[in-house]
């Protein structure tokens, strides 16, 4: 079975996206301090991933996230793995994705009438694969070859082992992006772009995030959404107008919680709670077309997007 994008777009009107991998994971009981993060439970953990795609779901997640953010053929390798069992785990985090999509639709899904919900193939930058937060910054090489070289095989097996779209997530810098995009249009993938901002208007990088979708809008034809992750929540308003002055492309984004990464005691914290309600009410009014959660949001957050999706469509 096989859902569009576009027809759940069609049929919501707003997507849900789910929330995040590691929150989730850690609440298990997983422990990801490590250099894999949360690519470490596909190889010793995989039933809990598993666990969390069926319970974002269950929250009313219209599509979610692989767990292969940081799951790279070169960092996996560095763990000890051999290529092909490093190949193999990253194909395993599609498997995980589809079989839990399935058992819930079978649980619950179909007949809630709930829509068959899209899979993501995450694939993260070259920076979340150097572990130092550097993802945030985008301060490392650019060189396209390099980056070729190492996203291509990744990207082709997400998109062989059947995820719906390739999501290109938490993107710092716009040459990256370019690199990323003419893979997936090699290989013929659908798929979406979200990056990470340091501001109202700037992709982490530096570059203002309406060029970034005007450049992006032109001669991509498999580009099917652009957005926002991994960001304040205080910043999405403002970037979702910047995204739509420059693009007609649906608008996606998933934040964080609202909490502050340390990158080098790799831990989450705020002294705020922040009603993530309201911000996912205020994003849909500015145009967002898709609205989940990032770092440190959970299936509370999920259901307090669907619970703003309700109000927003009820106006």
């Amino acid at each position: 079975m096989k859902t569009d994008l576009n027809e759940i777009l069609r049929q919501n009107r707003i997507m849900i996206i789910d929330g995040s991998m590691s929150t989730a994971l850690e609440a298990l009981g997983a422990d990801l301090n490590n250099a894999l993060w949360t690519a470490s439970v596909l190889k010793d953990q995989p039933e809990l991933v598993h666990r969390v795609h069926y319970d974002y779901f269950s929250a009313g997640a219209d599509c979610g996230i692989t767990c292969s953010y940081q799951a790279t053929i070169p960092g996996l390798m560095a763990a000890g793995c051999t290529e092909t069992e490093a190949e193999q785990l990253i194909t395993r985090s599609v498997t995980l994705f589809l079989e839990a999509r399935e058992q819930w639709w079978n649980d619950e899904g179909k007949a809630a009438g709930r829509m068959y919900p899209l899979c993501l193939g995450a694939v993260g930058p070259y920076g979340a694969y150097l572990a130092d937060g550097s993802e945030y910054t985008g301060n490392y090489s650019m060189d396209p070859e390099f980056l070729r070289d190492f996203h291509y095989r990744r990207m082709q097996l997400l998109h062989e082992a059947g995820a719906d779209i390739l999501l290109l997530e938490t993107q710092p810098a716009l040459p990256e992006v370019l690199v990323e995009a003419d893979i997936a249009e090699q290989l013929g993938a659908d798929y979406w772009i979200s990056f990470t901002c340091r501001d109202r208007s700037h992709t982490c990088h530096g570059e203002d995030i309406r060029h970034c979708a005007e450049v992006l809008s032109r001669d991509h034809p498999h580009l099917r959404m652009l957005g926002i992750n991994c960001t304040k929540p205080e910043y999405i308003t403002s970037l979702i107008r910047r995204l739509r002055s420059g693009t007609g492309l649906p608008v996606a984004v998933y934040p964080n919680s609202g909490e502050v990464y340390d990158p080098v005691t790799k831990t989450w914290s705020s002294s705020d709670r922040l009603d993530f309600e309201a911000y996912a009410l205020a994003y849909m009014a500015a145009g967002a077309d898709a609205v989940g959660g990032c770092c440190t949001t959970t299936g509370k957050h999920i259901r307090q997007v669907v619970a703003a999706r309700r109000k927003y469509l009820s106006q």
